[in-house]
């Protein structure tokens, strides 16, 4: 599932996990990302020491065999961390999912954790780049997913979602237990307070953030990207 942050990309793991048949992977190209970006995120190095920052060798467990012996292996990935020098050949052996959310909510959320944003941190741009490859490599449309839709029919999106990869749905999908999980990234702490203490998919509340005039310029170049995908979009 390609996602950018700020998402329920998360809480879209949790719901996998509980599953009981489905291993989870947390981001796994987020150390080589960093790695090789430099970039100064929230515990930068203790990501990177404890990560993986092979890219080579990270697409090699993607597609490996599932761990512990499970029959359904998500993957969340964050768009951004899909650098160009990475080969793409291996988006051809796995199902794609995307998960979009309006960007003015994405930056009024990302702006709350992290300053100086910019328009690649969001991931959307990547995003829709990712979406056209996999879409010109397979021939047909990819899935895309949108957070509101899941969090105002969390029954009835995850339904139609598990339909369309070929998984049984499984109501245990809908809710979870609290706190933290042994498959989280190390940069839980920074960044997974409201999914550590949640249940299930939050309700959707319907917002209008006030973005400063930089973060709205930011948000209108994303919308472009967001709309397209959006327009093609799993419904109910």
């Amino acid at each position: 599932m390609w996602s950018g942050p700020r998402n329920i990309s998360t809480a879209m793991m949790r719901a996998w996990e509980n599953r009981g048949d489905t291993a989870v992977w947390d981001e796994p190209l987020y150390a080589y990302y960093l790695a090789a970006t430099g970039l100064d995120h929230p515990g930068s190095d203790e990501v990177i020491a404890a990560g993986v920052k092979d890219w080579r060798e990270v697409v090699a467990c993607i597609l490996g065999p599932i761990p512990g012996g499970n029959a359904v292996y998500f993957q969340k990935h964050m768009t951004h961390h899909l650098l160009d020098e990475v080969d793409r050949s291996w988006l051809e052996s796995v199902t794609n999912c995307f998960l979009i959310r309006d960007p003015r909510e994405v930056v009024a959320s990302y702006a709350r954790t992290r300053g100086n944003l910019v328009i690649e941190d969001l991931g959307v741009v990547q995003q829709a780049e990712i979406f056209n490859d996999v879409r010109a490599r397979s021939g047909s449309t990819p899935l895309v997913i949108d957070a509101r839709d899941v969090r105002e029919n969390p029954r009835e999106m995850m339904q139609h979602l598990c339909g369309r990869v070929g998984v049984a749905f499984m109501p245990e999908m809908l809710s979870w237990p609290t706190g933290p999980r042994d498959s989280d990234g190390i940069w839980a702490k920074h960044w997974y307070a409201s999914v550590t203490a949640s249940t299930g998919f939050q309700v959707y509340q319907p917002s209008h953030p006030d973005l400063a005039p930089p973060l709205q310029a930011i948000a209108e170049a994303c919308e472009p990207y967001y709309q397209d995908m959006y327009l093609q979009r799993l419904t109910v």
